[in-house]
């Protein structure tokens, strides 16, 4: 399967102008699935009273189906949305041309005050694409390596960490996703953006990690598209060679 990182300066709750941006960078590459940013067509938004969109109607959410169908492909990223209960949600969905899913950000970063807007997630969301099995994360949750442990999180093959992450803890970002990779033995999709908004500045760094740690994809510190090839062969291979999960206390993890 082919995975194309998408990683752009997204406008400050500019929907138009962050569609257009991604439709260019999703045209410079053929692929079975593209990831976004978090909050890729606004921004993070803090404060998404009379900003977010209403999930029902939301343009950047109808942009991703159209985008699935037409390519006949998969997309994921995270909106800031509202639901007809009247709350918000840090929303990442995953939609292909015949399947539709999403994940509520579990972990809100109190630190920017995340969690007295929106309402946090639950368990974990793993989806099926083309025989891979993806579990769906949002930025500060790769911090909690409990919630997206291989096993308790459930069984899966990829982690894609969609993120908002400040130049200030770049390096965190970069460790941080290789260790998901390596303890969980599995693939690790992580797209950030780049720019600035009025809080912070980012340098990107997304990229795609094997299961060994290594990079096969990066994309900088510049708006572009980079993309890597996942194999099934290459990760059971890695797995049942060097058969670390299966020596998991299931008790406690």
């Amino acid at each position: 399967m082919k995975v194309a990182l998408l990683q752009f300066d997204s406008q400050w709750c500019k929907i138009d102008e962050n569609i257009t941006r991604a439709t260019q960078l999703i045209r410079e590459e053929d692929a079975d699935l593209y990831v976004l940013p978090e909050m890729w067509s606004t921004g993070f938004i803090v404060k998404p009273q009379g900003v977010a969109e209403s999930e029902s109607t939301s343009t950047s959410l109808k942009w991703m189906r159209q985008i699935a169908s037409e390519k006949n492909c998969a997309i994921c990223g995270s909106l800031a949305v509202s639901l007809e209960d009247g709350t918000y949600r840090n929303r990442q969905y995953f939609l292909s041309s015949n399947s539709y899913a999403f994940y509520d950000k579990k972990h809100l970063f109190s630190h920017g005050k995340e969690q007295l807007f929106y309402h946090a997630g639950g368990t974990p969301v793993i989806v099926e694409y083309q025989g891979f099995r993806f579990l769906l994360q949002t930025c500060y949750d790769l911090r909690f390596p409990c919630f997206s442990r291989y096993g308790r999180a459930g069984e899966y093959d990829a982690i894609i960490y969609v993120a908002n992450w400040p130049s200030s803890r770049q390096q965190a970002w970069d460790i941080l996703l290789k260790a998901r990779a390596i303890e969980n033995q599995c693939y690790v999709i992580g797209v950030n953006r780049v720019g600035s908004d009025e809080t912070s500045v980012y340098a990107g760094g997304s990229v795609v990690v094997d299961p060994l740690g290594v990079i096969l994809a990066a994309n900088g510190d510049k708006e572009n598209v980079s993309s890597a090839e996942l194999s099934m062969e290459n990760l059971q291979k890695i797995r049942s060679r060097f058969r670390v999960l299966e020596d998991r206390d299931l008790f406690i993890y």
